[in-house]
């Protein structure tokens, strides 16, 4: 039995911050000496029911409500936990406005305020569809980073847009990089001649890092979303992408990057009459992997194909009995499936695993909790670095490595991210592997090194 006096539980109606933001604030309530556990979120009916399951007294709230439910082990220190709770919210809390005007309360009219080109969305998901169109029909591209949208409506927004002259990337767009500023979860990339397109997020983010580890840079990286190239939706942002691309004088060479995409929708997209050379990486059985396509990119630019940076460490078996994948990203988690021929493979940024919680490349709970639950064999797993992911993913992982290491696991992690990012890529995948991991920058280098330590 907890005791109540040792709880805090609040909801204050009406209190807005970002999934992000009360993460980092909920990561440093526990942090503090003496609390066992605190929840800072929205309240979602998921996080209401995360507060009933540990045992607080939760009173009834809306999802535009804050809801606060902290426990420590004795009321001076809940005092200290509440005083650095009120710290934390002040110092994250948006800024007011320099102007005496109301901020504008439409995409419309945001876009009349600011001249905007683009807008970027990123608001549950059965809200997004409203605020895309609204700025499709105010004459902007927009990304929509966010997921849970149906198909039907995807289709309706990328019609509307190609008859507006815009582009739509996403839903469900984790990364662009558009005139050299990064958009979602964006790595620090330096520019140059390469443009992508990629129906996936992390997809494009392994090949342009491998790029960039090898000196080449891009013009733009334009996700499409990653259902574009289903045979539903047929590829339409793609082929705007593409030949956006193909008249952009700063790009050299284009790379079309997805998780398996239908074939018909495919061969579609590769027989479009461009001027631009294409390289396809697009994941299927006897296709490429990510690293082959970035090593085909670096040799049609006439550029040497570096040693992919890597970090050995002793395995605890020379053949384990099960192959454990546990993602954060899922074209990485698509490629080391296909490349290791077997194993279990869980995408914890499937939609299923997003709804009502942060993504996994933000917040790393579940893939811990998963981690934690694995006895034996080898866990393949990926940490992708860069802007908008864990700014210190490696303080999370490297103790429950150290502890999986520890029962006898072979954990084998795929650090996908930059020399620039401000994570600092040397630096976590130094600690990773301090801690027992192999550590690799090519994700399928990862997975068939964790293919050899399960006999395969």
């Amino acid at each position: 039995m907890t005791d109540p006096v040792n709880d805090l539980v609040e909801v204050r109606p009406g209190v807005y911050r970002d999934s992000v933001t009360l993460m980092r604030v909920s990561r440093a309530l526990t942090e503090r000496p003496g609390v066992t556990v605190a929840v800072v979120a929205m309240a979602t009916e998921l996080n209401l029911g995360l507060a009933r399951d540990l045992g607080f007294a939760v009173p009834p709230a809306t999802p535009g409500d804050l809801l606060v439910a902290v426990r420590a082990a004795s009321p001076a220190e809940l005092e200290d936990a509440a005083a650095e709770l009120e710290r934390q919210l002040a110092a994250r809390a948006p800024a007011s406005g320099t102007r005496g005007e109301a901020p504008p309360r439409t995409t419309r009219s945001a876009a009349r305020a600011f001249e905007a080109s683009l807008a970027l969305v990123s608001v549950p998901g059965e809200h997004a569809f409203a605020e895309a169109l609204d700025a499709v029909e105010a004459g902007l591209s927009v990304m929509i980073f966010s997921d849970n949208m149906t198909v039907e409506q995807e289709i309706l927004l990328k019609d509307r847009a190609r008859a507006e002259g815009v582009l739509v990337m996403g839903p469900d767009c984790g990364t662009a990089v558009v005139g050299g500023a990064g958009l979602g979860f964006a790595n620090v990339l330096r520019p140059g001649p390469v443009g992508v397109v990629a129906a996936s997020g992390t997809g494009a983010q392994q090949v342009t890092s491998l790029l960039d580890l090898a000196g080449v840079g891009v013009s733009h990286v334009l996700g499409v979303g990653g259902r574009d190239l289903s045979a539903e939706v047929g590829g339409r942002s793609a082929v705007q992408a593409l030949r956006a691309l193909d008249e952009d004088p700063a790009t050299e060479l284009i790379v079309l990057v997805s998780k398996p995409p239908a074939p018909e929708v495919a061969r579609a997209v590769r027989d479009l009459d461009l001027a631009t050379p294409v390289v396809a990486a697009l994941l299927g059985p006897g296709q490429d992997d990510l690293t082959t396509a970035a090593e085909k990119v670096l040799r049609a630019l006439g550029r040497d194909v570096p040693e992919w940076p890597s970090w050995p460490a002793p395995a605890n078996r020379p053949e384990a009995a099960a192959l454990r994948g546990l993602y954060a990203g899922g074209t990485l988690c698509a490629e080391a499936a296909l490349v290791a021929g077997a194993g279990e493979f869980t995408d914890f940024g499937d939609d299923s695993y997003t709804r009502g919680r942060a993504h996994p490349m933000i917040d790393p709970a579940l893939r811990l909790e998963a981690l934690r639950g694995v006895a034996s064999g080898v866990v393949l797993m990926d940490v992708v670095l860069g802007h908008g992911a864990d700014p210190d993913p490696s303080s999370w992982l490297a103790p429950a490595i150290r502890d999986a290491v520890a029962r006898g696991v072979d954990v084998v992690v795929a650090v996908v991210g930059t020399d620039g990012d401000p994570q600092g890529l040397r630096a976590q995948a130094a600690r990773l592997n301090e801690a027992g991991a192999a550590v690799f920058t090519s994700n399928a280098a990862a997975a068939r090194h964790a293919r050899l330590l399960v006999g395969g």
